[in-house]
């Protein structure tokens, strides 16, 4: 039985974000994708310490489709080595744990609210 979990990564601007992430959920591998905007990540990399505007996508799927998402997120992803991060989520709203579920099987339809 599948379980949702939560998969964190970021993103070096918005518009590699957002079709990105939209990818993610047109291909089901995402039921939803909230993009955090302009976050500071402070790191070492290759012996150096870096400052960068990142911006984080917090990704809710399935533990089902994580090997999937997370190929497909080495391959798409620009950093030569991406964070990504996953964790079960263990509580939450029944209804909302059941869209996400639902989610990534049921047909798919286009409908952009703002």
């Amino acid at each position: 039985m599948s379980s949702p979990i939560l998969v964190l990564t970021t993103f070096p601007d918005i518009d590699t974000a957002q079709r990105l992430s939209e990818q993610m959920v047109q291909a089901k591998l995402a039921a939803c994708v909230n993009i955090v905007p302009a976050g500071h990540s402070i790191y070492i990399w290759k012996g150096k310490i870096c400052k960068e505007t990142e911006h984080i996508a917090l990704i809710k799927t399935t533990d089902n489709c994580y090997p999937e998402l997370e190929l497909y997120i080495q391959e798409q992803h620009p950093y030569e080595l991406p964070e990504i991060i996953s964790t079960p989520i263990t509580g939450g709203s029944k209804n909302y744990l059941d869209w996400l579920m639902n989610g990534l099987t049921n047909e798919l339809t286009t409908n952009t609210t703002s």
